[in-house]
C-alpha cells in the first residue's frame, strides 16, 4: 500500500514537472567583449516583465528558463553599453551576446562593483567584486598598480602593517586566505617582501573576494578566497599595452592564432630598481628585484567545446655583496576544458599545477637551503540551470600535496656544512560537493550546499613518537611549556597514511527582498584547514613553511555567520550594505614562548592547539554613477585568540586568557573616490585609517651583568601607534588618443601625501652613550611621489 501511494506521488510529481516545462523554454549561451571576444563574468540578464534574470558564470555561460513567446530582454555590465531587446523565442534557443565598450577603457572611471539590483535578487552576501579599470585609477605606493593593495580599501579587510605582505579578512590570519589565479593556489601573493602584489593588472579579467557565505566549492581554508581570472586573449585583433615606472615596467600582447577560435596572451613585468643600486660604488655588488610572467592560450572547438591552457612564473632576487642570495616565488600551470552538454548543463574540468619555491643561497656560511611545496589538482565542475528557480552545482577534486621543509646543500667542496634533507612530506585532499540555489518566491531565495572533504597525511616519513603522545610537556616548577623528548620513532612507507581526517561542511545563505531594492540576508558556513603555516609573525614571508596537518597538529575547523541589508537607492546610483559577522576557529596553532621554527624537524615541540573568535560590524556606502564616484567603508571588529591549558595544572599561553590576535583592528575606515573632471584629466583619491597593530611591549626590566634586559608582559597587550596614509593621482590622457591606434595617459600619483611616518615595528634596547631604555619606531614609506606612462595600441 505504501509503495503504491509513493509510485502515485512520484507519478503526480513527473507530470507536473513535464507540465511546467512544456509551458518554458531554455535560453542560454555565451557573452563575449565584441571588440576581443572575451568571455565577461557576471553579466546581468534580465527580463524586466517578467521580473526575473541570471548572470554569467565563470566562462562567461548563462542558461534561464522563460515562457514562449515575445519578452524583453536586458542585458548589462559595468563599463559596457546595455542591450535592451524584444526577443520572440518559441523554442529552446542558443543566442550569444557581444557587448560594446561604453567608451575607452583608458578613460574609464566608473568605479562600481558590479552589484546594482542583483546584489538584492541573490542570497550572495559578504562578496566584493572590483573591476580592473577601477583598480587602474587607484593611487598606489611607487605607482604601481597593485590587485592585493586595492582590496585593502573593502570593509573587513586589513593589512597585517606597512609594507608587509598578505592581507586579513574579518580578523583572520593571511595564511587563512585561499588566493586562486585561473583556479590555482598562489602561496605567496607578494613581491619584494610585501612592497606589490604578484598579479599583473594587465593579465586580470575579472576578481572576487569572499569574506563569507562561501560556495561550497571552494575549500582548505578557514577565512576567505581571493578568485581571479586571467584574460583569454583577443581572437579578434592583435594588440599591446603595457606602461612604465619609475621602478618596473610592464608589457602584455595579446592576438589571434586562428581568427575567432584560438587566441595567445603573454604578459611580463620586472622591476629594475636595483639598477640604481650599481651607481653606488657601496651598492654595486647588491641586488634587488622582480620579474613575472603571464601566459594563456584559448581555443574554441566548436559551440560546445573549448580549451585553454595558462600558466604563471614569478621570481624575486635578492643579493647582497655575492655571499648572500634569496630566490623565491610562484609557478602555475592550469590546463581547462569547458563542455556544452546541453543548454542546461555546463562542465569544467581542469588539471592544475602550482609550485612554490624558496632558496637561500649563503656562500659566506658555505651552504645552499631550499624549501617549498608543490600541488597537483584534478577539478570537474558542473552547472545545472534546472530551471529559473533552481540551479544546481557540483564537483569533485583531488589534490595531492608534496612539501619540503627544507633541503640543505654544500656550495663548495670545502664547505664544512653537511648536507642535510629535513624529512618531506605527502598529502592527498580530495573532496565533493554539491550546492543548489533555489528561488522559492519572488522575495524568497535560499542558497544551500554540502562540501565533504577528507584529508590523508601519507608517507613516506618517519614520526616521533612520545609519552601519553604529547610532544610539548609543561614545567610546573618553572611554569613553562618544554619540548617532550621522543620516546621512539615510527616510519610509514610511500603512499602509507599516517593520520587520516574527514569533515563535512555545509554552507547555506537566505535572501528575502523586502522590495525592488531591498534586501535582508543570512548566511552560515563551515570551512576546514588541513595545511598549517608554520610562522610566528603577523604577515608571510618568504621564508614560511607550510605542513599538513598530522597526528599532532590538527586541522582547523572554521564557522561563520552573518546577517547584512543590502539596499540600492535611485536606480542602483547609490548602494547601501550592511553586515554583521561572528567566527570562531577551532585548533588554531599557538607557539610556546621561545618557539624555534627555522629548520625545525619536531614542529609539533613548540605548537598547541588553541582556538581564534572574531566578530564586527561592517558598512560600506557607495556612490556607483557620475563623474565623482568611489565608496565609504567602516568596519569595527575584534579578533582574539585563546589557548588554555589542557589540564588544570597547566597556565596555557597568556594564563589561559582571551587575547588580541595579531590581526585585531578595531577600526577601520577606507575611502576611496574618482573624479572625472574632462575628457583629459581624471582625478583620485584613497585615505585609509585603523587601529595599530597589536604588539607585545616590556613590561620590566632586570639587570643582568650590569646590562638592563627588558621583561616582556602579557602577549599582544600593547598597540602600535594610529595607521594612517592619504594617497592622490592624476591621470592625464592626451585629447589626441581619439584619433590614433596608440593610445596613452600619464599617471602622477603621491602615497602618504602628508608623510605620516607609519610605525612598522617597534623595538626597545638600551642606548649605548646614556645606558637610558628606549623604544625605537621603523617607518617603511614617507612621502612617495611616482610618475609613469600607460599605453596601448
Amino acid at each position: 500500500m505504501i509503495l503504491k501511494k509513493i509510485n502515485l506521488l512520484l507519478t503526480i510529481l513527473l507530470v507536473s514537472f513535464s507540465a511546467f516545462a512544456q509551458q518554458k523554454i531554455t535560453l542560454s549561451g555565451i557573452i563575449t567583449d565584441g571588440k576581443n571576444n572575451e568571455t565577461l563574468i557576471g553579466v546581468n540578464v534580465y527580463f524586466p516583465e517578467l521580473k526575473t534574470g541570471t548572470t554569467t558564470n565563470e566562462y562567461g555561460f548563462y542558461s534561464i528558463s522563460i515562457p514562449k513567446g515575445n519578452q524583453k530582454i536586458v542585458i548589462s555590465y559595468i563599463g559596457y553599453q546595455n542591450i535592451e531587446k524584444n526577443v520572440s523565442i518559441n523554442q529552446s534557443t542558443k543566442m550569444n551576446w557581444e557587448l560594446k565598450e561604453n567608451g575607452e577603457m583608458l578613460n574609464e572611471v566608473v568605479i562600481k562593483d558590479n552589484s546594482g539590483r542583483s546584489n538584492t535578487r541573490t542570497p550572495e552576501m559578504s562578496v566584493n567584486k572590483l573591476s580592473i579599470a577601477s583598480i587602474k585609477k587607484m593611487p598606489v605606493v611607487l605607482g604601481e598598480v597593485d590587485v592585493i593593495k586595492s582590496i585593502l580599501l573593502l570593509p573587513g579587510v586589513t593589512n597585517a602593517g606597512e609594507g608587509a605582505s598578505g592581507f586579513n579578512v574579518r580578523g583572520g590570519g593571511a595564511d587563512q586566505n585561499l588566493i586562486l589565479l585561473d583556479e590555482a593556489t598562489i602561496y605567496n601573493s607578494s613581491h619584494v617582501f610585501g612592497f606589490f602584489s604578484v598579479f599583473n593588472p594587465d593579465a586580470i579579467k575579472d576578481l572576487k573576494l569572499y569574506k563569507g557565505g562561501i560556495p561550497a566549492r571552494f575549500g582548505g581554508r578557514a577565512s576567505s578566497v581571493l578568485d581571479i581570472y586571467q584574460k583569454d586573449g583577443n581572437s579578434n585583433d592583435f594588440h599591446v599595452n603595457g606602461g612604465i615606472g619609475l621602478i618596473s615596467s610592464r608589457l602584455l600582447a595579446e592576438g589571434p592564432i586562428v581568427k575567432d577560435k584560438a587566441s595567445f596572451l603573454i604578459g611580463g613585468r620586472a622591476s629594475y630598481a636595483h639598477l640604481f643600486l650599481k651607481l653606488s660604488e657601496e651598492q654595486k655588488n647588491n641586488s634587488a628585484y622582480f620579474y613575472d610572467l603571464n601566459t594563456k592560450l584559448s581555443y574554441k572547438i566548436n559551440d560546445n567545446n573549448s580549451l585553454y591552457l595558462s600558466g604563471y612564473f614569478g621570481r624575486d632576487v635578492f643579493a647582497i655583496d655575492k655571499s648572500f642570495s634569496n630566490t623565491y616565488g610562484n609557478t602555475t600551470l592550469n590546463l581547462r576544458w569547458n563542455h556544452l552538454f546541453s543548454d542546461k548543463l555546463f562542465s569544467n574540468l581542469s588539471l592544475i599545477y602550482s609550485d612554490y619555491y624558496y632558496g637561500l643561497d649563503l656562500d659566506f656560511i658555505g651552504f645552499n637551503w631550499e624549501s617549498g611545496i608543490k600541488n597537483y589538482n584534478i577539478k570537474y565542475d558542473f552547472k545545472n540551470y534546472i530551471s529559473d528557480n533552481f540551479k544546481l552545482n557540483y564537483g569533485f577534486n583531488g589534490i595531492y600535496y608534496n612539501f619540503n621543509p627544507g633541503t640543505i646543500v654544500p656550495s663548495s667542496e670545502d664547505s664544512g656544512i653537511n648536507p642535510d634533507q629535513l624529512d618531506r612530506k605527502y598529502a592527498f585532499e580530495p573532496a565533493a560537493y554539491i550546492e543548489a540555489e533555489n528561488k522559492i518566491s519572488k522575495k524568497f531565495t535560499v542558497a544551500y550546499g554540502l562540501r565533504y572533504s577528507l584529508f590523508y597525511r601519507l608517507g613516506n616519513s618517519t614520526i616521533n613518537l612520545y609519552e601519553n603522545n604529547n610532544p610539548v610537556v609543561f614545567n610546573s616548577d618553572f611554569q613553562i611549556y618544554e619540548k617532550a623528548t621522543p620516546i621512539g620513532t615510527k616510519y610509514y612507507g610511500k603512499n602509507k597514511t599516517i593520520k587520516s581526517f574527514n569533515n563535512f561542511e555545509p554552507r547555506f545563505a537566505v535572501s528575502y527582498q523586502l522590495n525592488e531594492d531591498q534586501a535582508v540576508k543570512a548566511s552560515y558556513n563551515r570551512m576546514i584547514q588541513y595545511l598549517q603555516l608554520v610562522s610566528n609573525t603577523s604577515s608571510p614571508t618568504p621564508l614560511d613553511v607550510w605542513m599538513p596537518s598530522d597526528t599532532y597538529i590538527k586541522p582547523q575547523i572554521a564557522d561563520q555567520i552573518a546577517v547584512g541589508y543590502f539596499k540600492n537607492i535611485r536606480n542602483g546610483d547609490y548602494s547601501i550594505e550592511i553586515e554583521s559577522f561572528y567566527k570562531k576557529i577551532q585548533n588554531r596553532m599557538d607557539y610556546i614562548d621561545g618557539a624555534e621554527l627555522i629548520a625545525n624537524e619536531a614542529i609539533e615541540q613548540v605548537v598547541l592547539n588553541g582556538r581564534m573568535r572574531s566578530y564586527g560590524l561592517e558598512m560600506m556606502f557607495k556612490k556607483n554613477e557620475g563623474r565623482l564616484n568611489g565608496w565609504i567603508s567602516y568596519t569595527l571588529s575584534k579578533s582574539e585568540q585563546q589557548t588554555p591549558g589542557r589540564t588544570p595544572e597547566e597556565i596555557g599561553i597568556n594564563y589561559g586568557k582571551w587575547y588580541n590576535s595579531a590581526y585585531d583592528k578595531t577600526h577601520n575606515l577606507a575611502i576611496t573616490s574618482a573624479y572625472k573632471l574632462n575628457e583629459k584629466w581624471d582625478f583620485g583619491a584613497n585615505f585609509i585609517l585603523q587601529s595599530g597593530q597589536p604588539v607585545t611591549y616590556p613590561d620590566g626590566k632586570y639587570n643582568y651583568l650590569g646590562v638592563d634586559v627588558p621583561n616582556y608582559g602579557l602577549r599582544n597587550r600593547n598597540r602600535l601607534p594610529l595607521y594612517h596614509h592619504l594617497d592622490v593621482s592624476a591621470t592625464l590622457t592626451p585629447t589626441k588618443n581619439k584619433d590614433r591606434n596608440w593610445k596613452g595617459e600619464w599617471v602622477f600619483s603621491i602615497y602618504n601625501l602628508y608623510n605620516r611616518q607609519n610605525a612598522a615595528s617597534m623595538n626597545f634596547r638600551q642606548n649605548t652613550d646614556t645606558a637610558a631604555n628606549e623604544a625605537v619606531k621603523t617607518s617603511i614609506f614617507g612621502i612617495v611621489p611616482a610618475v609613469s606612462y600607460n599605453f596601448k595600441f
